[in-house]
């Protein structure tokens, strides 16, 4: 398929064929050197897969228009190739601009294998830090942003935690030039909210230039959860809009960076299991580009704050709102 032909599709409306992506080859690098285990005597250690992987990198970000390395991060029960194909559809909508990396972390596609992958999810954090830290430090990119799924925001919100523990002692102009963190992402969000407030405090909102945590009322893959958790509320569920105490609200109005998206009405949002709305919701997915996009703050990508209450939604004029922020980006883009 030609540039062209996948334009015009991706510009209908109404599509009247399904056009299946696949992946059709495998170059492997090898191992990132750093990330070998100590113990293991059978991984060949050597720089050589991590400079070539640079290389691809920069490579990539030389032709770019935007200077910037997209990274997806996958949720559990999913193949090695579900990510690469999610994070291909996203980089076709963001005009191929920048290099978008698929973060294949080992998940079975399984239900029983639930807990298996959450021990995967820990082990696969460092790694995901190793790996944002590496690019940080050796490629040309500009901005790093992150965008993770389901039991894959465990690995995100983790390595968040352990980038600003990393952080502490640096002010924001080095914490800029050491992990150059830009837009992170988090959808349907399978970590325990308490566990998430600690990430926090542990200087995960000093490191990032903004924190989107999208959250539903509608999600039953969280509500499973929740019941395998013994009642312990999952970070993108919505269960309580009771006003906020004095505390918390000034914990809010004191970080501008962290913004909750309710997207129970958007279009599609409760789909299915209300869980993938980030693929099914044409507008979940317009307000998660144009955050990468132009990282625009939420009053200006046509969302609409609640009253009292310190969470972004999508009002019934949405659609409108978008194409006027979308004309007012471009203009400002491209003067």
């Amino acid at each position: 398929m030609t540039w062209e032909q996948a334009r015009r599709i991706s510009l209908l409306k109404n599509r009247t064929e399904e056009y299946p992506l696949e992946v059709i080859g495998i170059d492997e690098f090898g191992t990132l050197e750093q990330t070998v285990p100590p113990a293991d005597d059978q991984t060949e250690r050597s720089p050589a897969p991590g400079r070539r992987f640079i290389e691809e990198v920069n490579e990539r970000l030389t032709v770019a228009d935007k200077k910037d390395i997209y990274i997806y991060v996958h949720g559990y029960k999913v193949s090695f190739e579900n990510p690469i194909l999610v994070a291909a559809e996203l980089w076709h909508f963001l005009g191929y601009n920048g290099a978008f990396i698929a973060y294949s972390w080992p998940t079975k596609p399984s239900v029983w294998a639930y807990f298996a992958d959450l021990d995967n999810a820990v082990n696969s954090a460092r790694y995901l830090r190793t790996l944002v830290i590496d690019l940080a430090h050796k490629t040309d990119a500009e901005r790093i942003h992150v965008i993770g799924y389901s039991a894959g925001t465990r690995l995100v919100s983790r390595m968040l935690a352990d980038l600003g523990i990393y952080a502490y002692r640096m002010d924001h102009e080095e914490i800029d030039r050491a992990v150059k963190l830009g837009n992170l992402i988090l959808i349907g969000s399978d970590v325990d909210q308490d566990v998430l407030a600690g990430y926090l405090l542990d200087g995960g909102l000093r490191v990032a230039d903004s924190l989107t945590l999208y959250v539903s009322e509608a999600d039953s893959a969280l509500k499973f959860s929740r019941r395998m958790f013994r009642g312990r509320e999952r970070a993108g569920e919505l269960l309580d809009r009771a006003p906020l105490n004095p505390r918390a609200k000034a914990f809010i109005d004191a970080h501008p960076k962290l913004r909750i998206i309710d997207v129970t009405k958007a279009e599609g949002g409760t789909r299915g299991s209300g869980h993938s709305y980030f693929r099914s919701s044409p507008w979940v997915s317009s307000d998660l580009l144009m955050t990468l996009l132009y990282g625009l703050p939420p009053e200006e990508r046509g969302l609409v704050k609640e009253k009292d209450f310190p969470i972004w939604g999508f009002p019934p004029d949405y659609v409108e709102r978008l194409r006027a922020s979308l004309e007012r980006s471009a203009h400002a883009v491209h003067p």
